[in-house]
């Protein structure tokens, strides 16, 4: 087998350098595990009393119930605008090396990078003309 260099070591087997990787996922797992004993250990023993399962708001006592129903309007704006948020945060890499696609610099013809965000727009009109037809924009 050929040695691979990395850095100044030579690694000759492929999971050589994993071992690290094993080391902080038995941490992790120790540590998360040592908490939750040490929890059940030190804390208080719990009183399965009426009053713990009520909401607690701002030290006043409840009213009503809290299963309040919502539009689910609410929701529905809520979820397409992390869907569009999203979609944002997504053309930022293409925007920044934009400059380095015209020149050539990246080796990515700017035909194909044209085509990527001419489809990228077009699903995200689309997905705003349905979004508007079934009327989930309207703030009522």
């Amino acid at each position: 087998m050929i040695p691979v260099v990395v850095g100044s070591s030579p690694i000759t087997h492929p999971m050589e350098g994993y071992w690290i990787l094993l080391i902080f996922l038995f941490l992790g797992g120790f540590i998360a595990a040592a908490a939750i004993i040490v929890g059940k250990l030190l804390g208080f023993p719990s009183k399965d009393g009426k009053s713990k399962f009520e909401a607690y708001e701002c030290g006043m006592k409840t009213f009503g119930n809290a299963r309040v129903q919502f539009k689910v309007g609410y929701v529905v704006f809520a979820l397409m605008f992390l869907v569009f948020d999203v979609e944002a945060l997504f053309l930022f890499p293409i925007v920044v090396h934009w400059h380095s696609i015209v020149d050539g610099s990246l080796g990515i013809p700017i035909w194909v990078a044209a085509l990527d965000l001419g489809i990228f727009f077009a699903v995200l009109i689309a997905g705003l003309a349905y979004s508007w037809r079934k009327g989930w924009l309207k703030w009522e």
